[in-house]
């Protein structure tokens, strides 16, 4: 009886090694019967599944070139890193890019560059880039509004991400004079922290729904009398990491506090339908937006992504007819976001954006009303060249998500949808979220914004131009992959955008909607 204790205490550390590994090959031959290769080759197995589960961090890190990873390269991660963290976000030795590959980008500098002189806004504010056009204006909102800054946060949940990435970007957003948008998940307590805000619905309506899941105008108007940091309301009716599908939150992401901020029970999935109840048709649409704006005061806007055209067509006639509709409208590109999707919906349905913003717009022009809407487009353009790109097109505004993501700390894990994100950014991992330094976060998300509308202006200057709403199609080329020529924007999608009315950045500066405007005015 004593010898056991004896003869166990004599096995060496690689028998108790080998032991181990006798029982695990034990259970993967008679036990587990999930695994053929792990039955196949018992222990072996193993290393097969291990390497997978770390394939994409060593493509990532080990294996991919600058230039080849989607979404984001290493270099375009490199540089939002960079800008963020105010190193140096500059190349040497010239690109590396290929630039005669298909659709590579082209902007048209002028022969003499714009002169900032003294007096001029920029001149002791470099970056200084408010919205051109104004939100509700056309339609005589009572509470119009002029985003503060070009850049802005795209719509991102509270519970898709965490309370400390929100938090974290709500702060940068107001020390950069942006807008933040809350996402379909409701207003939580992290989105008040002294950003103007775009509030999101969706049709699901979390935050401002009845006890049946209904849309709620009684709610929807307490919300804003409430919380008056609220510029603007934003309908969703797509989005392009899934167009035509609902949303959906893992019962493991659901807190108490997202329970009772979305008002759905604990322990279930969350599941957003796909169609609103508040409407069924395009004329419902514009009248439910009126009813919004009427009641609330703010500008009313819609998001979507892209694809079948025949309704926006409906909307576009309505919206000439009668002179009602949305005040702007988010252009949301097919190439995914935050949101997690079957790779059936992600990879195929919707357009990217540079078509989707194509064929809408083009539309609005055909009925001589795009200089009514504010045009935001959302779709990886948050780099200067692209935004030239955006802007030359006739978008307004960007919405950056990802980027803004990557500003604080991301690290395209692309684990968003499993609540184990590695950087705390998008789980409820308390763990996790331990790491991230808000008022650190929040400086490297304002320093990135801020370096975004540096370079960009430094890019509209380049061309000749104060402002970048003066962009035109004939000032960006890109390459159509026909014996590597290239062809402006005009040529190649057919169309040249409306002239916006801009007088000049102090007017900009003098506008009584001005957003961005109140950075000491923390909410608690």
């Amino acid at each position: 009886m004593n010898s056991l204790p004896l003869f166990l205490g004599n096995i060496p550390w690689w028998g108790w090694v080998l032991i181990a590994l006798v029982l695990i090959a034990l259970r993967d031959i008679f036990v587990q019967k999930a695994h053929t290769i792990s039955h196949n080759f018992p222990i072996v197995g193993h290393l097969r599944y291990f390497l997978e589960s770390i394939g994409p961090e060593l493509r990532q890190y080990l294996v991919a070139n600058n230039r080849e990873e989607l979404p984001f390269n290493r270099i375009e991660r490199g540089w939002i890193y960079a800008s963020a963290k105010k190193e140096n976000n500059y190349e040497g030795f010239g690109t590396d890019q290929d630039i005669y590959s298909h659709q590579y980008i082209f902007v048209n500098n002028a022969l003499l560059p714009f002169k900032v002189t003294e007096g001029h806004p920029n001149y002791t504010d470099k970056y200084f880039l408010p919205c051109a056009k104004v939100m509700g204006e056309f339609r005589q909102r009572r509470k119009p509004f002029r985003p503060g800054s070009v850049i802005n946060i795209s719509a991102m949940s509270f519970g898709s991400l965490s309370a400390k990435a929100v938090e974290s970007m709500n702060l940068g957003a107001m020390k950069a004079g942006a807008y933040h948008n809350t996402g379909e998940g409701g207003l939580s307590p992290y989105h008040s922290k002294g950003a103007d805000v775009v509030f999101q619905f969706g049709t699901a309506y979390f935050g401002i729904r009845d006890k049946d899941g209904n849309f709620s105008m009684e709610k929807l108007k307490k919300l804003i009398e409430e919380n008056p940091f609220v510029r603007a309301i934003e309908i969703k009716l797509s989005q392009g990491a899934k167009p035509g599908k609902g949303g959906v939150l893992p019962a493991k992401k659901i807190t108490r506090q997202i329970a009772d901020i979305r008002h759905v029970e604990m322990g279930k999935d969350v599941l957003s339908p796909v169609n609103h109840s508040a409407f069924s048709s395009i004329q419902e649409l514009i009248d439910f937006v009126e009813k919004i704006a009427e009641e609330t005061g703010l500008p009313v806007g819609i998001k979507a992504a892209i694809g079948k055209l025949d309704q926006w067509r409906e909307l576009v006639a309505l919206m000439k007819k009668t002179g009602k509709g949305p005040d702007f409208i988010t252009i949301d590109g097919g190439e995914g976001g935050t949101g997690a999707a079957p790779p059936s919906f992600a990879d195929h349905v919707s357009l990217p954006w540079i078509y989707a913003f194509s064929d809408v717009y083009s539309i609005f022009k055909e009925q001589d009303i795009a200089d009514r809407i504010v045009f935001v487009a959302s779709g990886k353009l948050g780099f200067p060249a692209k935004a030239a790109m955006a802007f030359a097109m006739g978008a307004d505004c960007i919405n950056v998500a990802r980027e803004a993501m990557m500003s604080i700390g991301c690290i395209q894990a692309q684990s968003c949808h499993t609540n184990r994100c590695p950087s705390g950014v998008a789980t409820q991992n308390k763990w996790l979220q331990s790491g991230i330094n808000i008022p650190l976060k929040s400086d490297r998300l304002e320093q990135y914004f801020k370096t975004f509308r540096k370079e960009f202006l430094e890019v509209t200057h380049a061309c000749g131009y104060e402002h970048p709403c003066q962009f035109t199609m004939d000032d960006v080329d890109v390459s159509i992959g026909d014996r590597n020529l290239t062809q402006t924007l005009a040529a190649t999608y057919q169309y040249n955008k409306v002239k916006i009315p801009f007088e000049s950045m102090q007017k900009l500066k003098e506008c009584p909607y001005l957003g961005g405007k109140h950075k000491d005015a923390i909410h608690n």
